[in-house]
């Protein structure tokens, strides 16, 4: 199978505008293609299609496929690049035609941007079916053409990047327990000599009084685990690092403040911050990227339990600060709290967290955008830089005093872990609490939960959990990577 771009013309009866490699192509079938097109009715919009057969020998079937206008470059307005965006959605809508065709294999027009092309590919046509017996055919993308080969590779190793992350947050929570995830990150890093991988146990996090993860994970039959991997990409091993930290709730029932059990199913995902870090990891150390990176990702499940948090009960972080757990749904951040701690032991660079945090973030922009808090505008430049490049859009949030006072103001200890006007600013008054954690000047907390799974958003992406924002934390590193160059 083969899948062309076409782009929109300016007037609707314009002739078609093919990409040159549309152009090559209905040159040899003798003009076939542009008469065929011309036949079918008005021109192509943006994302639909309309599939040939017969047309050339090589190419059985071929999608032409909608790319919108050429050159629309960056919409300030959306605040990303537009052209790529297209790119991806088209082919992703392509692909998936040939998939629906049952052809093992599909040659993908560049359209101008072979990264982007292959991330719209492999993005598009991967599906969580691991545990079913029938199974959409498998469909392997390649590049159409032999110019832009560097760049598709590097779209492909994108795209498996959040592929990976994708494939941890959907998989269910028997099959995805604290062990079973550090294990399959460390499987997946294996043969990276710059890398390795630390699988701490429930001793080592007890020696390092990480007081506050532990409340948390004692609810649970599921042993608790420390992740830790180190990425030595930089000329020099002893430069600052970059350091990732992941939430890594592999099922979160609420606790004790036990969550409505519609769908409670999807908690499986609460290890999005973890499987994100850690994928981004997988894929700079595929890209070669020259930077040291460390991820941490406190890995437990919250359950209901005996032995599990009450509300009321006051916990010891690692750096001496009490918490009241006044709602044991609101985990996350006690994981956190301890592993960003821990963080500051590595001299970093910049501190980056990703959390499926709260609830209220998702309430705030919905699935359109990661929130970020940071105290650092330097790192949020880099940050919103990458967005605009992935198309994995982030925004910028308020870290205000206001809400500090509404974590710290608590009656048995230095902090609780709501803020005490309960729902109000809920993703504000998480990331304070944050805070309260963090002595690094550039430090950023992204809370992933309104991005954690997709309905129809993201064309070229399918229904479930969504793997975000897993490119825009690599295009960052790669950005943070040609800064030390420069």
């Amino acid at each position: 199978g083969l899948v062309l771009g076409i782009y929109s013309s300016e007037k609707d009866e314009g002739a078609a505008q093919f990409t040159s490699a549309g152009d090559a192509f209905d040159r040899l079938a003798s003009g076939k293609l542009r008469e065929l097109l011309s036949l079918c009715g008005p021109p192509l919009k943006k994302g639909k299609t309309r599939v040939f057969h017969g047309l050339h020998q090589d190419f059985p079937s071929v999608v032409v496929v909608g790319l919108g206008k050429k050159d629309a470059g960056v919409n300030d307005h959306e605040n990303w690049n537009e052209d790529k965006e297209n790119i991806r959605a088209a082919v992703a809508v392509g692909c998936r035609q040939i998939q629906d065709l049952e052809i093992p294999c599909v040659e993908v027009d560049p359209c101008g941007d072979a990264q982007a092309a292959a991330e719209g590919a492999v993005l598009g046509l991967h599906e969580y079916n691991e545990l079913k017996q029938k199974k959409k055919p498998v469909v392997t993308p390649q590049l159409h053409g032999s110019a832009e080969r560097e760049a598709w590779q590097k779209g492909v190793i994108y795209a498996e990047g959040q592929n990976l992350a994708r494939y941890l947050m959907e998989a269910p929570a028997n099959y995805i327990t604290p062990i079973k995830f550090a294990e399959h990150i460390e499987q997946k890093l294996k043969n990276f000599s710059t890398v390795k991988v630390h699988i701490r146990p429930e001793s080592w996090i007890a020696t390092q009084q990480m007081g506050a993860f532990l409340s948390v994970a004692k609810g649970s039959a599921e042993p608790p685990v420390f992740l830790e991997i180190h990425y030595s990409g930089g000329a020099n091993t002893n430069d600052s690092p970059l350091v990732f930290v992941g939430k890594g709730v592999t099922f979160d029932s609420g606790g004790i403040s036990l969550k409505p059990s519609s769908g409670m199913d999807a908690m499986r995902a609460d290890m999005g911050g973890a499987a994100t870090v850690c994928s981004a990891i997988v894929t700079a150390a595929a890209l070669n990227l020259p930077l040291n990176i460390i991820g941490l990702a406190p890995l437990c499940e919250n359950m209901p339990s005996g032995k599990a948090n009450k509300p009321g009960d006051v916990v010891r972080a690692k750096n001496g600060k009490t918490i009241q757990v006044d709602n044991t749904d609101a985990e996350g951040r006690l994981l956190l709290a301890d592993a960003l701690c821990y963080a500051h032991n590595f001299n970093p660079r910049a501190i980056v967290n990703a959390a499926t945090l709260t609830g209220a973030m998702d309430v705030a922009l919905g699935s359109a955008a990661t929130g970020v808090f940071t105290n650092s505008s330097w790192l949020w430049s880099h940050l919103y830089e990458a967005s605009i490049v992935t198309g994995d859009r982030v925004w910028r949030m308020p870290l205000f005093e206001h809400y500090t006072k509404q974590v710290t103001d608590c009656p048995l200890a230095d902090l609780s872990n709501i803020g005490k006007y309960s729902r109000a600013g809920g993703a504000c008054t998480a990331a304070a609490f944050l805070k309260e954690f963090v002595t690094a000047p550039h430090w950023a907390h992204l809370d992933i939960a309104g991005v954690m799974a997709n309905k129809d958003e993201v064309p070229y992406l399918r229904k479930g959990m969504a793997g975000r924002p897993t490119r825009t934390l690599v295009e960052f590193a790669a950005r943070l990577s040609q800064d030390s160059r420069n």
